[in-house]
């Protein structure tokens, strides 16, 4: 029989059951795999299995598509099975997968590892955010989700780090295998520390599950926010798919991008307990809102790079170092999308939890990933034909112009004329970003007329 673990504080508190630390615990080491492997998988798929940018954009778009869809499903059978077991058959798969992708270079497997990175990886995902949502109540919710996501950021953190450090020494090859490592070792914490949460909702048909996720889907209002949230996704999403392989090209290999990367959970494992305090007493509209006005000005302040070189006239001097403003410009956006995620996401966990009926917090809690499941289908995608469109990749150059793209890095000229536009790629995601927040806004006005209107006529708003 599983453990009764919702705490019975009537009162807000951080005080939470011992599972409620273990499924953090495995989370962190879940997401340290993934983010390792993450950050440098076009890049591999690139370089090294020999897929084009386009051929990338689209495998990844399909690859997070699915990753990010599935947990509408895993949940159901998260709910049936149990927790425990479910993630246990998503380590093992998680573990399989990572070895494969480093085991052999070629086209073929690495599609299969990625079906089953994908597959473990959407179960893990409604498992444990139900975890943390089951193991508190109305009155800790919120502080529970904030908790999780700064271990999410943690594992997001050192995975990006060490997967720097690896491929600083070994290649992009050998993150693949520390990734399996990682998974190994979430997989034995599951089975020695881990217990089921409670029993409800385990045990359903498929078919009474699948109707519930028909009465989820068919919830106008919160299906909207989760296509209008998918635009900030969609450019945070651009650590992934476009800022690597953009510094790589633009200024070469000396610059480390997974580090640069590491400023967004740098910032969020800071912030995003203070700022949930701090916008506590806000509706999550109001704060998700918050997020979508800062995201736009990320992707803006990295498309006037070449307004700021031409200021500065070149590397900047900081006196301790020379600093180029594209990096710098780097540095700036990414610490905005972190403290964008601060007032983004533990709210938006808080507001898909509390929409769950008793019995189905896992299939909410999966269903939440659909707005990263669209935007990284749609943000991949459109990455991959953009860096082909205006920062190409070298190999595909005339032989002059490889030349020249070689002269232009070690400092010996300017860029070939290929690459005069490659800023064009941010001031796209920032159109993507300000169309999100004014379809916010727009969301925001309707959805008061409709209240209002309901309340006029004794209704209660859906």
């Amino acid at each position: 029989m599983a453990d009764s673990l919702t705490p019975p504080a009537a009162k807000p508190g951080w005080r939470f059951p011992a599972t409620f630390w273990f499924a953090n615990a495995a989370e962190l080491l879940e997401r340290a795999a993934y983010y390792g492997m993450f950050i440098t998988l076009a890049r591999y798929l690139n370089q090294e299995i020999g897929f084009s940018d386009v051929e990338v954009g689209w495998l990844i778009a399909g690859f997070t598509f699915i990753l990010y869809f599935l947990p509408t499903l895993m949940g159901i059978l998260a709910d049936k099975i149990g927790f425990r077991a479910a993630l246990m058959a998503a380590f093992t798969l998680l573990a399989a997968g990572y070895a494969l992708l480093g085991s052999f270079q070629l086209k073929a497997t690495a599609v299969i590892s990625l079906v089953l990175i994908m597959t473990g990886g959407a179960i893990v995902k409604p498992v444990i955010s139900g975890t943390a949502a089951k193991c508190s109540d109305a009155a800790n919710r919120a502080r529970a989700m904030s908790i999780f996501y700064m271990v999410v950021n943690i594992g997001s953190f050192s995975g990006k780090g060490l997967a720097a450090e690896l491929n600083l020494r070994l290649g992009l090859r050998y993150i693949n295998f520390y990734a399996a490592g990682m998974a190994l070792a979430a997989l034995l914490l599951v089975s020695l520390l881990y217990r089921n949460v409670d029993t409800a909702g385990m045990g359903k048909t498929v078919g009474q599950a699948l109707r519930g996720l028909l009465k989820v889907i068919l919830n106008f209002r919160y299906l909207s926010l989760l296509l209008i949230v998918a635009g900030f996704w969609a450019i945070q999403g651009q650590l992934y798919a476009s800022m690597p392989t953009y510094v790589e090209r633009m200024l070469g290999t000396g610059y480390r991008p997974e580090w640069l990367a590491n400023i967004n959970p740098a910032v969020v494992v800071l912030l995003v307990v203070p700022i949930t305090h701090l916008a506590r007493r806000l509706r999550p509209e109001s704060s998700i809102g918050i997020a979508l006005l800062i995201i736009p000005f990320t992707a803006l302040i990295i498309a006037l790079t070449p307004m700021f070189t031409q200021l500065a006239g070149g590397p900047l001097d900081l006196k301790v170092v020379s600093l180029h403003p594209l990096i710098l410009t780097l540095v700036i956006g990414i610490a905005l999308q972190g403290l964008a995620e601060c007032f983004l996401s533990p709210r938006f966990y808080e507001y898909t939890s509390k929409q769950a009926p008793p019995g189905e917090v896992g299939l909410y809690m999966g269903y939440q990933s659909l707005t990263t499941c669209f935007a990284w289908l749609f943000g991949f995608i459109l990455s991959g034909y953009l860096l082909k469109g205006f920062c190409p990749d070298p190999r595909t150059l005339s032989a002059a112009d490889y030349a020249q793209w070689q002269a232009a890095l070690a400092g010996q000229g300017e860029m070939p004329a290929a690459y005069a536009h490659a800023h064009y790629l941010w001031y796209a995601f920032a159109a993507v970003g300000f169309g999100a927040f004014l379809a916010l806004l727009v969301f925001r006005f309707l959805t008061a007329w409709i209240d209002e209107r309901r309340a006029q006529s004794g209704r209660l708003p859906s």
